[in-house]
């Protein structure tokens, strides 16, 4: 059943797995597409603004309607810009998540893929090592990090309680992760103000362009750190589910392993063109994301009485009232394994549907 209705309580609440649903309530009542400049849109973030803010501050992650689409278009224009970096970026990287596995026994590449998919970001972020950053500081801003997201995951759970749970410890770790993306975008400001007009490299680059738009260091932090919690942690945990399937599905690791050494030949570096043509691995990537989706179940409510497009009358075809303050949570993980969607084989591990 793609539409539920949940008294728990004296409270009612909604769940939905129906695409067209998820479209109001994501992209057409979100966004403002369907109401005037002065109106407020329909859905909100609800608790989840409070449970991040202190960590991310002002950003995709903490924003509702238009500040959440200005923030998406600003973000959108910076990765088209990372989307011609050169891949050379990743060499050391790759080299050093290499070094760091073993050969023998078993290995657990997740928090590897994680200790990877920070420096990666980082890199593009802010580029390489800042000499006047000691050591010491890019471990303390990593354990932060990782220590500051984990409390944010739990004051998330606790939703409309997530004041009850800020420890000492979690404050100081994100005031340590602010004063180091912080440190970058203060280090780039200075090289404007010199006499030098060029940036001194990409990362000073993109955080300048923010700056031109945003006009507050302190806002142009924010969206650093929004941008490193996304590129970190889905794409660790595509990485982690994407190894975890091939190791179970000989067949088509076999294929891509093949797809890779007709385009690739032995010892050469990956080139962007070259991985444009890795359509077989695009389709493996695919399907993992619809498995296992990286924000498998979430919420939005109602910020003004208003409607979901399906779920009611007896067909379950009609509109259904929600009103003011109301909670729908939507399930991506179920939604992807729908039959009536993906066919009866949906639960099955199978990239060729994307071909």
């Amino acid at each position: 059943m793609p539409n539920m209705e949940i008294h728990l309580f004296g409270q009612v609440g909604y769940l939905t797995t129906d695409p067209r649903n998820l479209e109001s309530m994501l992209s057409t009542r979100f966004e403002g597409k369907l109401t005037n400049e002065l109106s407020p849109v329909d859905w909100g973030l609800g608790s989840r603004r409070a449970g991040l803010f202190p960590l991310l501050g002002e950003g995709i992650f903490t924003q509702d309607g238009r500040p959440w689409k200005h923030s998406r278009e600003l973000l959108r224009r910076q990765f088209v810009r990372l989307n011609f970096k050169d891949l050379s970026t990743f060499d050391r990287h790759v080299d050093d998540l290499m070094a760091g596995l073993s050969s023998e026994g078993v290995v657990d590449l997740h928090p590897a893929f994680f200790r990877f998919t920070l420096a990666t970001t980082n890199a593009l972020l802010f580029g390489e090592r800042d000499s006047s950053l000691r050591d010491e500081d890019h471990v303390e801003f990593a354990r932060s990090f990782d220590y500051a997201s984990m409390i944010s995951a739990i004051r998330l759970r606790l939703a409309d309680f997530e004041w009850a749970y800020k420890p000492k410890s979690f404050r100081r770790a994100c005031e340590t992760v602010k004063k180091y993306a912080g440190h970058f975008v203060n280090e780039a400001l200075k090289h404007q103000d010199s006499d030098d007009d060029q940036p001194k490299s990409e990362s000073q680059a993109l955080i300048l362009d923010l700056y031109k738009e945003l006009q507050d260091a302190d806002l142009v932090r924010d969206q650093l750190v929004h941008v490193l919690i996304a590129g970190r942690d889905t794409t660790a945990c595509l990485m982690s589910w994407t190894f975890f399937m091939l190791v179970r599905h000989p067949r088509v690791l076999e294929r891509l392993k093949q797809e890779i050494q007709a385009i690739l030949p032995t010892g050469e570096r990956l080139a962007r063109s070259q991985l444009q043509k890795l359509t077989y691995l695009r389709c493996i990537l695919n399907e993992i994301l619809r498995l296992y989706p990286q924000l498998p179940i979430n919420v939005r409510f109602a910020r003004k009485t208003t409607l979901l497009p399906v779920g009611g009358g007896p067909d379950g075809e009609s509109p259904v009232l929600i009103r003011r303050g109301a909670g729908v949570g939507y399930s991506v993980y179920h939604m992807h394994r729908r039959k009536s969607l993906y066919g009866e084989d949906a639960d099955e591990f199978r990239p060729e549907r994307w071909e």
